[in-house]
């Protein structure tokens, strides 16, 4: 069942048209990666589908409620959650401090906090050094935390924002497992990543954007192979 859904979703800004007609529908409980080269219209759609931008033209409807236009705390009420690539934490608390602000906001509805806390904490492993402050954490753990405070959120479906930018193999292993996880627990994740060997390992769909137009869909090894995505993306066949 479809848990989101684009229709014909276009952005201009002045003369310059950055998304143009782009459509597809993400599946409940699946990972779906956006992948495209730089500048391809990747962030500027996360922010139409999370309210920071009001699309020029096009639909966009989760869980078969329209939520063009919205703003961003609408959004998250309805069970939309973003994390960004760029974790800013409030530096002086605990990371178990940083997740339970979290855990008061988001999806609306009755919630334990304490218990979502603790639940977001072990999801992305975190759980061994809740009592660390922020400001002391690796990025890898940063991007957890991240993560970890979107998901406290409780949300039905998770944007994330290029996780694993600046990671190591390790950091980026650990951080695909972490989206596995949240997958499995029943939060749907639409990711936006450039580690391509990341979006293989977790992805259920790739769609590849170029120039703001939707160029390939399908699994990773069909996206991959794809002499339009080559040529547009890859450069060289991946292996």
């Amino acid at each position: 069942m479809s848990i989101l859904s684009l229709e014909g979703v276009g952005k201009r800004f002045a003369g310059l048209r950055v998304i143009d007609g782009i459509s597809f529908e993400v599946t409940e409980r699946s990972i779906t990666s956006i992948v495209g080269p730089n500048g391809a219209g990747k962030s500027t759609l996360f922010n139409i589908i999370s309210g920071y931008l009001k699309p020029t033209e096009g639909r966009v409807a989760f869980r078969g409620e329209t939520i063009t236009g919205l703003a961003p705390y609408h959004i998250c009420r309805r069970g939309i959650a973003r994390a960004f690539q760029i974790s800013k934490p409030f530096p002086e608390l605990s990371l178990r401090e940083n997740v339970l602000v979290a855990a008061n906001f988001g999806r609306a509805g009755e919630r334990d906090v304490d218990t979502v806390t603790h639940q977001a904490l072990d999801i992305c492993n975190l759980r061994p050094v809740a009592a660390q402050q922020a400001r002391t954490l690796s990025i890898g753990n940063l991007r957890r935390l991240e993560i970890a405070r979107a998901i406290a959120a409780r949300p039905l479906l998770l944007l994330a924002d290029e996780p694993c930018a600046g990671l190591n193999d390790t950091e980026t292993r650990e951080l695909s497992e972490v989206l596995l996880r949240i997958r499995d627990s029943g939060i749907t994740v639409l990711l936006v990543e450039h580690d391509l060997k990341a979006v293989r390992s977790v992805s259920d769909r790739v769609i590849v954007i170029e120039a703001g137009r939707q160029i390939a869909d399908g699994t990773a090894d069909e996206v991959f192979a794809d002499q339009a995505v080559i040529d547009a993306y890859l450069g060289v066949p991946m292996t």
